[in-house]
């Protein structure tokens, strides 16, 4: 495919490349993939849409966008040198304090440069250097949408429709001679304007407050306002075309005259080397594993905790969508977290699959089945499972709370909360925390500077240049804050470890799921099966509880404190809870003498079984309600009760009460009063009140939303490029015209027109001398189509074929091919 003649246009230049650098073309734009194009000239329009190419310069960094930015100002085509000088300046002072960036942008600028024709974004040779037209488009300068170097238009631009005796005006008074046509008086003023000696004579004799106002416009922007009656040194600049107006009211400061002020530089500082990432503080690595690996047990529990939550059936959801604000805080307080905290476990836990809606008419979260198997894993592959599962995820918890762009409150679990952006930016984060020595942890400011230099036009001027609305300040961009939120979740999530990466997330990164498993595990505390039983009815954890333990205590007592070790207490509230699941009072003691490292103490003990002893007296079933008791003296006593005047109790029988009240609702007010009643069946038989473990349908995690197409792998890049290449010959295949032709008027891509007997002989003969020819072809939908094969074998009306534009063996009908050609020097072209 060499050729020595320079590309013409952007198709000629990639039909000069070879397979390897197509493939890396459509590696780095995936877009140009879907569909396949048919060939080169396809594969050049598409790559030059204005979706494709705004997608491909959001990619760019910071220094391949400053140099496609001042292709951008440079004329077209500009010369390799022209580039250089516009990104490093003429070498004359400017009166700024002028570093040796030269040499680091005379270093960067051939990689720069070299990304900009592998994206098809330039191309040409260095001395005809073209930026493609849509991309000049989105970054050259115009009143609407000015250029982010903060260059103007040129001479030639601003002064188009000016009449030709303004422009002998302004040519008299900069003392140029006259010309005889606007063109050539524009041509003057530009020469004088890129002039450097002649503009400095020029600018000499300005006045100083003229100066001033050329300072003030040199970096942008170049536009200003000016009055019917503009002041004298504006007069001045606007007299000598230093100012050429834009509108009644507006003036511009044109291209070469802003260039010349800034020494030829198009940007004020060019960026080609990216920022380093500083160190915040030094910390001892195995500290940082052993912090982080804590941190990774306090999420396992949590995350535990908010399943056994909403074990029963979770809260409503909205109808919108998500949850609820009142439903988020409950929840928050439940884990003993902030609400943006409890937002994150939340997420987290859903986007893990661990929690899902169960699809009820009353629809609510609950755990789903998948969550029963993770519980039952390793607490290593537990945390595995998480981590990945927050890696992956287009989810933003740190958006709940936020407004979306019509005003709606944004809510946990809601529906816009994805992102595609973040999971590019959690791996991003934690690559520069990886590219840091163990222990380091890296100073935010300056990470997050990489990260603009790195992606400078994701929701920043990407915006402004395709119309989106202007650049937003520096940390408040997409990109900045979720940067800021992988920081403080990858800390919650036992990522990170005071601030450091810890060695099983470097694991995880580099090596999978089972190398950072392997290296969390020596570092979590193994469960223990004991409690220290204490006199004032709590109960010590010195560490992480097994399951059957800890599930048993949960019901047996509450919560009282958290951290290094769990206090939990007991009541008589939790031991009728214990005795209502089905325990009894002989089960529970057996179970405290069996877990505990101290002896029973005693009014422990006594507590069990005393509220053994009067639970279960009072029994309470449905009429609409009704109280049983053997004891009449107690039914006495709750009939007497003030309290029970809402309940509308009235006797029945010496040792039956009726209520108006329903079974639970009396249930609960007798328990306030101080009773210990419980529920029967119709047949009389206690109703054992265990909590029902609610589970969704089988469910899959949430879909991850994709940035743009899915990167190709090599084996779809490598059958690409070999279908575009195979269509690329059959479109521009040499056809050769029969020696008996007519010339012929038909337009080029016409199919070819034979009548079916010359058809089958053409097709015949090439089959027997192994030639190949170019056919037009309809298929069974009437899709027209051009193909170039090398027929095989000619049979019962069929054709079998290489075909060259499918790289494949294919078969025929005769009746469907239009027409069939010979090729120039046998098809190739």
């Amino acid at each position: 495919m060499g050729t020595t003649t320079p590309p013409r246009t952007l198709a000629e230049a990639l039909r000069a490349r070879g397979d390897e650098s197509l493939a890396g073309l459509l590696r780095a734009r995936p877009d140009l993939l879907n569909p396949v194009p048919n060939d080169i000239t396809q594969l050049a329009t598409r790559a030059g849409t204005r979706a494709s190419v705004v997608r491909a310069l959001e990619h760019l960094d910071r220094f391949a966008l400053q140099t496609a930015e001042a292709l951008a100002v440079a004329p077209d085509p500009a010369p390799y040198g022209t580039l250089l000088s516009l990104l490093t300046g003429d070498g004359l002072d400017d009166g700024e304090q002028r570093d040796d960036a030269g040499a680091a942008v005379t270093a960067a600028l051939p990689g720069a440069l070299a990304t900009l024709r592998e994206q098809a974004l330039v191309w040409g040779e260095d001395d005809r250097l073209r930026l493609v037209r849509t991309a000049r488009e989105l970054l050259a300068p115009s009143p609407q949408h000015p250029s982010p170097t903060g260059l103007g238009p040129t001479v030639a631009e601003a002064t188009a429709g000016m009449s030709p005796g303004r422009l002998q005006e302004i040519l008299a008074a900069t003392g140029l001679p006259a010309t005889h046509d606007p063109v050539s008086a524009v041509a003057a003023l530009s020469s004088l304007f890129t002039d450097r000696t002649r503009m400095a004579e020029l600018l000499d004799t300005a006045p100083v407050e003229a100066l001033s106002v050329l300072d003030r416009l040199v970096w942008g922007p170049p536009y200003g306002e000016v009055t019917p009656n503009p002041t004298p040194p504006v007069k001045w600049l606007r007299d000598r075309g230093l100012l050429l107006p834009v509108s009644t009211r507006t003036v511009v400061l044109p291209r070469e005259a802003a260039l010349h002020l800034r020494a030829g530089r198009a940007h004020r500082v060019p960026e080609p080397v990216p920022p380093a990432v500083a160190a915040a503080a030094e910390r001892d690595p195995q500290a940082v594993d052993r912090a982080a690996a804590g941190q990774a047990f306090t999420a396992l529990a949590t995350v535990e905790e908010l399943l056994k939550l909403w074990n029963g059936g979770g809260p409503a959801i909205l109808r919108a969508g998500g949850l609820s604000v009142r439903e988020l805080k409950r929840t928050a307080n439940a884990l003993d977290v902030t609400e943006p905290i409890a937002a994150f476990w939340i997420e987290l836990a859903y986007g893990a699959g661990l929690l899902a809606s169960d699809g009820e008419t009353d629809e609510r979260y609950a755990p789903t089945p998948a969550s029963d198997e993770w519980l039952d894993l390793p607490a290593e592959d537990r945390w595995t499972h998480l981590a990945t599962a927050w890696l992956a995820a287009t989810r933003t918890p740190g958006l709940v709370g936020g407004q979306d762009a019509k005003g709606r409150a944004l809510s946990a679990l809601g529906p816009e909360l994805d992102r595609s952006a973040a999971p590019d930016v959690r791996r991003r984060v934690l690559a520069l925390f990886a590219e840091l020595p163990p222990g380091t942890a890296p100073d935010a400011e300056t990470l997050l500077r990489r990260l603009r230099w790195e992606r400078p036009l994701r929701g920043g001027p990407a915006a402004s240049a395709t119309g989106q609305g202007p650049a937003p300040t520096e940390g408040t961009d997409l990109r900045s804050r979720l940067a800021l939120w992988t920081l403080n979740e990858a800390e919650l999530l036992g990522i990170t470890g005071r601030g450091a990466l810890s060695a099983q997330a470097r694991a995880l990164l580099a090596e999978g799921e089972k190398a950072a498993a392997a290296r969390l595990a020596p570092l979590l505390p193994e469960p223990l099966d004991h409690v220290l039983l204490q006199a004032d009815l709590t109960a010590v954890a010195p560490g992480p509880l097994e399951r059957p333990l800890a599930d048993m205590l949960s019901v047996l007592a509450d919560v009282e404190s958290k951290g290094g070790a769990t206090v939990y207490r007991f009541t008589p509230g939790s031991v009728r809870r214990a005795l209502d699941a089905g325990q009894a009072a002989t089960d529970l003691h057996a179970f405290l003498a069996a877990h505990s490292r101290t002896p029973v103490p005693q009014p422990l003990s006594y507590l069990i079984d005393d509220v053994a002893r009067r639970h279960g007296h009072l029994r309470i079933g449905a009429a609409a309600a009704y109280v049983r008791c053997d004891d009449e003296a107690v039914l006495n006593e709750i009939l007497a009760d003030r309290r029970s005047t809402g309940l509308r109790l009235r006797r029945l029988a010496p040792t039956v009460l009726a209520s108006q009240a329903d079974p639970g609702s009396l249930l609960e007010a007798l328990r306030d009063m101080g009773y210990a009643p419980a529920a029967e069946s119709a047949d009389g038989d206690v109703l054992i009140t265990r909590a029902g473990a609610r589970r969704t349908p089988p469910r899959t995690p949430p879909v991850p939303v994709p940035e743009g197409p899915p990167v190709p792998d090599d084996t779809l890049l490598g059958a690409a490029v070999r279908a575009i290449r195979a269509g690329d010959t059959a479109a521009t295949a040499v056809r050769k015209e029969p020696a008996d032709a007519p010339s012929s008027n038909a337009p080029s891509g016409a199919l070819p027109r034979t009548t079916p007997a010359e058809t089958l002989a053409t097709v015949q003969a090439a089959a027997m001398t192994g030639s190949t020819v170019w056919i037009g072809y309809v298929n069974a939908d009437g899709a027209a189509s051009q193909r170039v094969i090398a027929p095989v074998r000619v049979e019962g009306g069929f054709v079998t074929a290489y075909d060259h534009t499918a790289d494949e063996v294919r078969t025929y009908p005769l009746h469907r091919i239009t027409g069939v050609a010979e090729l120039a020097e046998d098809g190739k072209g």
